[in-house]
């Protein structure tokens, strides 16, 4: 994996695979890669941006957040919001995960606001167009946790949500060769006990946790299915509508979906249990992240 060294990032990461990496500091999780290719796909590998999307007369607009999750997110959010009034808006998610204190941060804010989430790529063809939604987008990593913070969460049919365990940056591009002191099992374990809390305070379920936390870094990031999503609780709307009104997006109702993936719940025969060792999340598909030193707060 290649790393980015340009970028100045700390914190827990989830990281991705394969397409590029990201230097951060302390503890991360994997990102997915993502299928598309171009500008979208540029844009998911650099820190994550926000914009605001009008759309009047007939809908309010929404927020378009795009790419990984950084020590600077949070207050690049802050200054984004500084004199508008986002209560109750709709952000649009497409992003490899990245930070993980510092998503847990942001989605308390998301939250603070009372604002909607879901998955997609925000389209604009012109100034004389109107702006739509594409469903093909990726949410990957902390991200999901991310889209856990909406008050209402629609996931639309061709979105693809995935999850992983979280690692030290630094070491995940080997993960498994790799050497792990007691400090870093510290800071392992300290981080998933405040993603649990987060998880717990935002309404979500313990599945959700379960999932993320037993794929390591050198599998592939599962995606969750439709069952999973309602299972995880991070669906909690069936209608597009109820995020994004009057806004174009190809996307059907989820009670109408059928599961992309073999469901880890239910009916599904009782599997041999995985490793318990956090320090065992990986990189798998799409872009990576690595680096520095103790996570940050």
């Amino acid at each position: 994996m290649r790393l980015l060294n340009s970028l100045d990032l700390r914190g827990w990461l989830l990281v991705g695979t394969a397409v590029c990496g990201v230097a951060l500091a302390g503890a991360v999780a994997t990102f997915g890669s993502s299928a598309r290719a171009g500008a979208a796909l540029e844009e998911r590998k650099l820190p994550m941006k926000f914009s605001w999307v009008a759309c009047e007369p007939n809908c309010r607009g929404w927020i378009s957040a795009v790419g990984i999750i950084t020590a600077d997110t949070p207050k690049e959010f802050e200054e984004f919001s500084r004199g508008r009034q986002l209560g109750g808006a709709t952000v649009v998610l497409d992003s490899s995960g990245g930070s993980v204190n510092d998503a847990i941060t942001l989605g308390r804010r998301f939250r603070n606001l009372g604002l909607l989430t879901t998955v997609g790529v925000t389209l604009r063809s012109g100034q004389s167009a109107r702006p739509a939604v594409a469903p093909e987008a990726y949410c990957e990593s902390m991200c999901v946790f991310l889209l856990l913070a909406g008050k209402k969460r629609y996931v639309p049919e061709a979105a693809h949500v995935r999850v992983h365990q979280i690692w030290m940056g630094d070491r995940a591009d080997d993960a498994k060769a790799a050497s792990y002191s007691a400090q870093d099992l510290m800071i392992v374990e300290r981080d998933i006990g405040r993603l649990a809390k987060y998880t717990f305070d935002m309404g979500g379920a313990g599945d959700l946790l379960s999932l993320a936390l037993s794929v390591p870094p050198w599998e592939e990031l599962h995606e969750l299915d439709v069952g999973e999503l309602k299972l995880t609780n991070l669906v909690t709307t069936d209608l597009v509508a109820d995020v994004l009104p009057h806004v174009d997006i190809s996307a059907p109702a989820m009670a109408q979906l059928a599961p992309k993936t073999q469901a880890r719940f239910g009916a599904e025969p009782e599997q041999p249990a995985k490793s318990t060792k956090t320090a065992e999340a990986l990189v798998p598909t799409g872009s990576a992240a690595a680096p520095a030193t103790a996570a940050q707060k």
